[in-house]
């Protein structure tokens, strides 16, 4: 009885913090980033679009609102989500909102998607189109469905394609009507990065997730390897960065992203020898290093063309 009554009492907490807990704001970067980078190359393009880049923008985050959604509610059905979770709290687990509450939610954010998807294809074309519906499904199954990516140890790969190659080329696409190599190659190292907030994530849960038998790509590989794919991506970002000066014909601009370097070493220091909730703080640094190297890469786009 007491149970039903704490439920009861967690039922009436669907609060705007509850919600707040369940979007996991800290994590919006990921889906900010891109649309940033890819606006800068159509603007580099010369043909720099605003209401179809705030349309980008918006549905970028809604999807990353959606996939945080998605993988609350489903990690619930599934049995992922445990008392000995160090992560943040989980709005469905932990009864703060009902799961239908968060099912719902689900499929309203993802229909507000798919509208912004139609007002994108009508501007963009039939390309945009597909790229949204292949987005909403990828997102859907990233936790859910019969083949879970995230339990599958895809989980990185579709963070690098949806939030990386995809979002970037994708804001570009529906200003410029067609995908340029600077596009392409500014999507890489932010692709690189957004996977990286993933990796501090997975590696945070680790242990929690082996016992439940979710294989993320951390668990296969475990924490050492795990750490050392986390200095693999944001070296790799950086090595872009110096690529994309070469192809921009030196420009001085396009080493921009230099600057965030003293982060990404006190990132990767945490990285390196926490462990459990004090990775916590860890994936909001990363995940602002993702937001300022895309800052500054936009830049970099933008200066070194004039």
């Amino acid at each position: 009885m007491n149970g039903e009554n704490k439920m009861r009492r967690k039922e009436a907490l669907p609060s705007l913090q509850a919600w707040l807990l369940a979007i996991r704001p800290r994590t919006l970067p990921a889906s900010i980033t891109p649309v940033i980078v890819g606006s800068a190359a159509a603007c580099a393009d010369g043909h720099f679009k605003l209401l179809p880049a705030i349309a980008a923008l918006a549905g970028s985050l809604l999807l990353q609102v959606g996939v945080n959604l998605a993988n609350d509610y489903f990690d619930f059905v599934r049995g992922f989500d445990t008392e000995e979770r160090v992560g943040p709290i989980r709005v469905t687990q932990s009864g703060l909102i009902s799961p239908h509450k968060v099912r719902n939610a689900i499929f309203f954010t993802f229909f507000i998607v798919a509208c912004i998807g139609m007002y994108l294809t009508i501007v963009a074309g039939l390309p945009i189109f597909a790229a949204g519906v292949v987005s909403i499904l990828a997102a859907l199954m990233y936790s859910g469905g019969p083949y879970p990516l995230a339990s599958h140890g895809l989980g990185d790969l579709f963070v690098f394609i949806f939030f990386g190659l995809v979002a970037v080329c994708g804001t570009c696409y529906v200003q410029t009507s067609h995908i340029t190599l600077l596009a392409v190659m500014a999507s890489i190292p932010i692709g690189l990065l957004i996977t990286a907030i993933l990796v501090v994530n997975n590696l945070r849960d680790i242990g929690t997730d082996a016992k439940v038998n979710k294989r993320t790509l951390a668990v296969i590989l475990g924490e050492r390897a795990t750490r050392m794919e986390f200095i693999m991506l944001i070296t790799s970002s950086y090595l872009m960065a110096v690529l994309l000066w070469v192809v921009r014909g030196s420009s001085l601009w396009m080493l921009l992203p230099l600057i965030s370097v003293p982060l990404a070493w006190s990132t990767a220091r945490v990285v390196m020898i926490q462990t459990g909730s004090v990775l916590n703080e860890a994936l909001a640094l990363t995940a602002r290093l993702s937001l300022f190297y895309g800052v500054l890469l936009a830049v970099g786009l933008l200066l070194s063309s004039k």
